[in-house]
């Protein structure tokens, strides 16, 4: 299972950006897609996550400014961002808990991480 993020990039506080996570490869099913963010000497945290269910989460910081979304049909998930801030910035990696075909466990698969700088 393969996860390509984009939508990345630089914006001005107060700005909007728009990322995007396709999930590809032998998937047999998809339980949660969630996006974690890592800011310079920090930790990996959790930013919002899904549920095949359509279930939401987010980290208190980014409530009321973050959605997220998928679209299970395209094996997609998207986090808009929006009245972003400069502690926004890092780099955000998306997540997916799948089953792989031919296999018989869950396990989570990470995308390669798509930059996001906020300028104050």
């Amino acid at each position: 299972v393969q996860l390509q993020a984009s939508g990345g990039g630089l914006v001005q506080a107060g700005g909007s950006l728009r990322l995007s996570c396709a999930a590809s490869g032998r998937i047999f099913s998809i339980n949660t897609m969630g996006w974690y963010r890592q800011a310079p000497g920090k930790e990996r945290e959790l930013v919002a996550i899904i549920t095949n269910g359509g279930s939401t989460n987010y980290t208190d910081s980014v409530k009321g400014r973050y959605t997220i979304s998928r679209d299970s049909a395209k094996n997609m998930v998207y986090l808009q961002m929006n009245s972003l801030k400069p502690e926004d910035t890092a780099v955000y990696y998306c997540n997916v808990n799948a089953v792989e075909t031919g296999k018989g466990w869950r396990r989570n698969y990470w995308g390669q991480g798509t930059l996001v700088t906020v300028s104050s």
